[in-house]
Formats: structure tokens, C-alpha cells, sequence
């Protein structure tokens, strides 16, 4: 078997690799939460491509267990967004959130297409172009992060995590 070298390495090694920190997410929110779709893709900080996941049926059979696929399922999907002074971003999704069941009244959308968005990922490369994408179909915020508070706290701006449940995800391949 033959030693590959740093060169073969490197002749592999499509466009230097894939970069995390390239990216670009697009949060889309339902038309009553407001959202600016433009400001909360600039204020995404951290986002991930998502987990493909594939359940597990265990049949035993005269001593031994027969692992079966079984159905697909979708982890939900966080981000962390930079906040911005007029809580824009923060606002659009307390506000989705609060359309889906009101804090005081106990209330809210019964339809999913009504409160549900698609989610969008993009791969970049490292002249902006897009590698992969990746939607997330039938989206809702399940969880609006605590913004933590200190007086010790300097040279810092503030941040917050969204989860959101998904229905699916579909991914194709620009290049």
C-alpha cells in the first residue's frame, strides 16, 4: 500500500475545505411576528448543518437482536443570534412564539401553516458562493433563550439562542 504524502493530501482536499465559519442562515418568520428576514441572517452568529438521524427497531431472534431500520427522525435546530440594541431579532421571535400560545390569554394559532417558516443554511465557500443548502421545512421556535445579565460582564454583546422544531430538511449540492 502506497504512503500518501502531504502533496496527494492537498491535490484531494477540494478548495482548501469546507469552512465552518461560511455560512449563511435565513431565519423567515410567519407574516404577523414582523421579523427582518435580511438582519436576523447578519445576526446569526452560530447555526449547524443538521443531524441526519435514522431510528433503531430491535427484533430479537433466537438469541440475538436483528437491528432493523426504522423511521427517520429530525433533532430540532438551534442558533445563536447577536442582539442587536432595538431587540429586533428578539422581538420577531417572542412575538412568533406569542402567536403560537399567548402568555397571559393561553392562546393561539391551531393551524401549523400559520405559525410554521422554512429555514434556510447555506455552505459558502471562500468567495461567498454556496456549496450546499439545506431547508428546514415546517419550522417553529420551541425555545427563545435566557439573555444572561452581569454586572462583571464587559467588552461583551449580548446573545440568545432559538431552537426550533422541524418537520424535515432537504439538502441538495450547487457545485
Amino acid at each position: 500500500m502506497a504512503i500518501l504524502g502531504v502533496d496527494d493530501f492537498k491535490s484531494k482536499l477540494r478548495g482548501g475545505g469546507a469552512r465552518p465559519n461560511l455560512f449563511k442562515a435565513t431565519l423567515n418568520f410567519p407574516a404577523y411576528a414582523g421579523g427582518d428576514v435580511e438582519l436576523a441572517s447578519f445576526l446569526c452568529k452560530t447555526a449547524q448543518l443538521p443531524v441526519s438521524e435514522m431510528a433503531l427497531v430491535t427484533v430479537p431472534f433466537r438469541g440475538r437482536q436483528l437491528k432493523i431500520a426504522g423511521d427517520r427522525t429530525f433533532a430540532n435546530w438551534t442558533v445563536t443570534i447577536i442582539n442587536d440594541t432595538d431587540f429586533s431579532v428578539r422581538d420577531a421571535m417572542e412575538r412568533w412564539m406569542n402567536g403560537i400560545n399567548a402568555h397571559s390569554a393561553n392562546t393561539g394559532l391551531n393551524n401549523p401553516v400559520d405559525y410554521e417558516a422554512d429555514l434556510v443554511v447555506d455552505q459558502l465557500d471562500r468567495n461567498g458562493d454556496v456549496l450546499k443548502t439545506y431547508n428546514f421545512r415546517g419550522c417553529f421556535p420551541v425555545n427563545v433563550g435566557e439573555i444572561a445579565l452581569s454586572y462583571e460582564t464587559n467588552d461583551a454583546i449580548e446573545e440568545f439562542t432559538v431552537e426550533f422544531a422541524i418537520q424535515y430538511w432537504e439538502s441538495n449540492t450547487t457545485s
